[in-house]
């Protein structure tokens, strides 16, 4: 019985991270038709500047309960970067073909790989001394980190606040508006740019936000941005694209069958974890192509 709620949190904390960062990816191709490749690497932008921030404090001798509050350092980063990206770079290609788009955000990968690079060399980051401040829970006679469950925690507070965003305020309405039919938003008065940019900057903050606060439990590494990018698009491709809709209970249970199927490829059959991950998708896509709440 340990075990199985041991494996079960362990499920949480990958889907709590997989929303985050698929999330963002959903609603940015959702309301602008935009596949970012280089989500991952913004993800990755937003764990090297955390970890970057949480150093800095520690080698500076601050106490450990402001050392948690400069975990959203890295999705404020990573949503500066994209409200500087989207009307630069991507603004340009929406009237082109979508080849196009796919050249410049893999263009972005690379750059943005090469960046972190260069600020912050070769090395990883490790920020472990917030993972270790909060210790271990008893579970049976198990043990589980403490952190681990306050990740989860975040994740479900991130996906109530991203469903409250999106029904619940007049924004969440044009956004939706925009996602389903920009040309007739546009008519009716809205400033499509604007919507472009804020949606392009609130998904990068999700990813941003994911790499932030699992930075202290697996550090920040290159070549981090494009697992996790493959990772997402295995959600999506899942779940199929629901735009601006990412506080749906799908966009949640998705992460959720993932995250279990990555925990028994772990526990069953290690040596094939991803393609365990790979084969769900696969059968998803032949069974329904759509994904599994995309639209037909």
């Amino acid at each position: 019985m340990d075990t199985f709620v041991i494996h079960l949190f362990n499920a949480l904390l990958y889907a709590s991270v997989l929303f985050l960062i698929a999330g963002g990816l959903s609603l940015i191709y959702g309301v602008m038709r935009i596949v970012n490749l280089a989500h991952g690497n913004i993800y990755a932008v937003g764990a090297y500047t955390t970890a970057w921030a949480v150093g800095r404090m520690i080698l500076g001798g601050a106490p450990a309960w402001v050392l948690y509050f400069l975990l959203p350092v890295g999705a404020v980063a990573a949503a500066a970067l994209g409200a500087v990206l989207e009307p630069t770079l991507l603004r340009p290609l929406y009237k082109r073909a979508e080849e196009y788009q796919l050249l410049i955000t893999f263009g972005l990968l690379l750059i943005l790989e090469d960046l972190m690079r260069f600020i912050w060399g070769p090395y990883p980051l490790s920020v472990s001394a917030l993972y270790e401040a909060l210790g271990s829970l008893s579970i049976g006679e198990s043990i589980y980190p403490t952190y681990n469950l306050a990740v989860i925690v975040v994740g479900g507070i991130a996906a109530a606040a991203l469903w409250a965003f999106v029904y619940k305020t007049k924004f969440g309405v044009i956004l939706r508006a925009t996602s389903q039919n920009m040309r007739m938003a546009s008519a009716l008065g809205v400033n499509v740019n604007r919507v472009y940019v804020q949606a392009f900057t609130l998904g990068c903050f999700m990813a941003g936000l994911g790499g932030a606060i699992i930075v202290p439990q697996q550090g920040a590494v290159l070549g981090m941005g494009v697992d996790a990018l493959v990772l997402a698009f295995v959600v999506v491709v899942i779940g199929g694209v629901r735009g601006p809709e990412g506080g749906r209970p799908g966009a949640l249970l998705v992460p959720l069958v993932v995250g279990v199927g990555r925990e028994f490829g772990i526990a069953f059959f290690p040596e094939i974890e991803l393609a365990v991950l790979y084969l769900m998708a696969a059968i998803v896509l032949l069974i329904r192509p759509a994904g599994l709440f995309g639209r037909a």
